[in-house]
C-alpha cells in the first residue's frame, strides 16, 4: 500500500482533504490538485505529517491542458497513477433567473467537465497498463435535484450519466480499469463559507449534515473496492434516491415548500463582504487555509451506519441470512403447531 499513488482534486479542503489525509495513513504518495496556496500548502503538511508523501500541482480542472500537465507531474514524482480522486467543484447558491450566464458556466465547467478532464486524465495513463481506480465525489443532488442550486445539481447529474457511459465503454473492452461513485449527503464542509450566494441569508446543507471524514472513509473504501457501480453514505442519501424513485411529485411539492428556508441560517447574507471561489481560489491573499471542516461541526455527525455496513457487506449478508433463517424457523415452528 505505501507504493500506491493517489491524485485527488480539490484537495486544499473539505472532503477532499480529509481524503489525502486517510491516504497518507496508509502511506501512500498523494497528488493534490486545487487552486489556492493556502491550502495545498497546509494539506501538504497534513499528509507528510501522516506518514505519506505528498506533491501539490496548483490546477484549474476547468482547464484540460492544465489537468494533463497535473497527471504528466504526478507520474514524474512518483510513478505510474494507481487511484485518481474527481472531488473538485463550485456553485453557486441563488434562484436560477438570478445566476448570470457566465457564472453558469463556470459552474459547469469545474463540477463538471473538470470530472470530465480528470477522467480522461486518469484513463489515458491507466488504460495501456489495464490497472487503475477511478472514484467520482457524487451527491444525492445528482438523483434528485433542490431549489437554489440548479448548476450544481446539474453538474453533479451530468457527472452520473457521464461515469455510467464511461463505465459500460470499459466493461464492453473487458478492461480492468474501474470506474465508480460515491453518492454523499450534506457534509460539513468550507464550501458554505465561500460559495457565491445571493440568498438573503447565510447558506447551509440540508441537514442531515456529516462531517467530511465520514465522506473521506468512503472514498477511501470506493478506492480499494471500486468494481461497485456507486455507493451510498449516509441513510439521508439512500432515502432522498428511494424517496425520489417512488414519489418524485410528492417530492417535488415538499421541496418546493422546504427547500428555500432548509438551505439557509437564520444569520442575515451580507453581500460584497464574503470570500467567493467561483473565479479566484477563497484562500489566496490574505492567504487563509480553511482546513477539512466548515463552520457546522456542532450540527454533523462524525459516524453513518449505512456507510458502514457498505463497507462491510459480509456482516450485512450474514445479518439478512440469520434474519432470513430466523423468520424461516418461526414460520415451520407455527406451521408445525
Amino acid at each position: 500500500m505505501n507504493q500506491q499513488t493517489v491524485v485527488i482534486t480539490g484537495a486544499s479542503a473539505g472532503i477532499g482533504r480529509a481524503t489525502a489525509r486517510l491516504f497518507a495513513e496508509r502511506g501512500a504518495n498523494v497528488v493534490l490538485l486545487a487552486r489556492g496556496k493556502a491550502g495545498l500548502d497546509a494539506t501538504v503538511a497534513d499528509v507528510e505529517e501522516r506518514g505519506g508523501r505528498a506533491l501539490a500541482v496548483p490546477t484549474d480542472m476547468a482547464d484540460p491542458a492544465q489537468v494533463e500537465a497535473a497527471a504528466v507531474a504526478a507520474e514524474e514524482a512518483f510513478g505510474p497513477i494507481d487511484v485518481w480522486v474527481n472531488n473538485a467543484f463550485t456553485s453557486v447558491f441563488a434562484p436560477f433567473t438570478e445566476i448570470e450566464p457566465d457564472e453558469y458556466k463556470r459552474v459547469t465547467e469545474v463540477s463538471y467537465l473538470g470530472f470530465v478532464n480528470g477522467t480522461r486524465a486518469a484513463l489515458r495513463r491507466m488504460m495501456p497498463r489495464d490497472a487503475g481506480a477511478i472514484v467520482q465525489v457524487g451527491s444525492a443532488l445528482g438523483d434528485r435535484s433542490i431549489p437554489l442550486q440548479s448548476a450544481y445539481c446539474g453538474a453533479k447529474h451530468a457527472v452520473n450519466g457521464f461515469t455510467s457511459s464511461v463505465r459500460t465503454e470499459l466493461m464492453h473492452q473487458h478492461s480492468r480499469v474501474s470506474i465508480t461513485v460515491v453518492q454523499m449527503p450534506a457534509v460539513n464542509t468550507p464550501q458554505f463559507s465561500w460559495v457565491l450566494s445571493r440568498l438573503p441569508k447565510s447558506p447551509q446543507p440540508v441537514p442531515p449534515i456529516y462531517q467530511p471524514e465520514v465522506a473521506a472513509r468512503a472514498v477511501v473504501n470506493a478506492a480499494d473496492h471500486p468494481h461497485r457501480k456507486q455507493y451510498y453514505v449516509g441513510a439521508s442519501t439512500a432515502a432522498t434516491i428511494l424517496a425520489n424513485k417512488l414519489a418524485p411529485a410528492l417530492l417535488d411539492r415538499y421541496l418546493a415548500r422546504t427547500g428555500y428556508t432548509s438551505q439557509q441560517t437564520d444569520d442575515d447574507s451580507e453581500p460584497g463582504t464574503r470570500r467567493t471561489n467561483l473565479w479566484h481560489p477563497a484562500d489566496e491573499a490574505p492567504e487563509h487555509d480553511y482546513g477539512a471542516h466548515g463552520s457546522f461541526d456542532e450540527k454533523s455527525h462524525s459516524r453513518s451506519a449505512e456507510a458502514a455496513l457498505a463497507r462491510h457487506p459480509g456482516l450485512v449478508l450474514a445479518a439478512v441470512t440469520g434474519a432470513a433463517a430466523g423468520l424461516g424457523a418461526v414460520l415451520r415452528h407455527r406451521r408445525a403447531r
